[in-house]
């Protein structure tokens, strides 16, 4: 597990700039510690998903102590968003093995979005529901063999940007609602937007960055 977690800790940190913190936790290790009415959101729920929400509560509080504040409670708004304490804005994302958290005190980031995901491809039928006409042409001059796996990063990126235009705007965006463009090369998407949603207009720009490790995908948006 610390293997794992180093691992993260190293390739998930060029995603974000400086003043954003980043921390991982097991959501397969015992429940942590929650802290005030953070326990009111396990109540009626598995033990795995318990566990999954404390690990994620753990990471966020991992990454305000890097950060140089005492760890404070993240609770559960009514559409599962997490509530950030005043000063701070975050993110956190989960999957089988891992949890991931960012955070940020920097006055000039809006808004942070973060997503893991395993690394397994999407069949082929649903890509005209994760992806554009112009994400479907940009996957036709992959490898048959590559296309799948970066209809995941398609899906993931998509996945990063709702999450950091959505404490923003509390709009539900739909997949065709954002087109990519994706730099292989570089680790780096732009998405450009497609509809007007509150606080953002018609194609308002969102940039990321992706990383691969150890059969997962992250990826990332910092907004400024």
């Amino acid at each position: 597990m610390i293997q794992q977690k180093f691992a993260f800790l190293e390739f998930a940190r060029p995603l974000f700039s400086e003043r954003v913190a980043l921390a991982w936790a097991d959501p397969r290790a015992a429940m942590p510690r929650l802290i005030g009415d953070e326990v009111l959101s396990v109540e009626q729920v598995s033990p795995a998903r318990a566990r999954e929400f404390g690990a994620g509560r753990k990471a966020a509080r991992d990454a305000m102590e890097l950060l140089g504040h005492p760890p404070r409670p993240v609770l559960q708004a009514e559409d599962r968003a997490p509530i950030w304490p005043a000063g701070l804005i975050g993110s956190i994302t989960h999957s089988a093995r891992d949890c991931l958290a960012v955070v940020s005190d920097d006055p000039d980031i809006r808004s942070l979005g973060l997503d893991i995901e395993p690394l397994n491809p999407v069949e082929p039928a649903l890509w005209p529901e994760i992806c554009t006409t112009a994400e479907m042409n940009w996957l036709a001059t992959l490898g048959p063999s590559q296309r799948g796996h970066f209809a995941k990063l398609v899906f993931s990126a998509k996945e990063a940007v709702y999450k950091a235009q959505y404490p923003l705007s509390r709009t539900m965006l739909e997949f065709h609602a954002i087109t990519l463009q994706i730099d292989l090369n570089e680790g780096t998407f732009q998405a450009d937007l497609n509809t007007d949603v509150p606080g953002f207009v018609t194609g308002a720009a969102f940039s990321g960055r992706f990383a691969f490790l150890s059969g997962s995908l992250l990826t990332g948006v910092e907004l400024r």
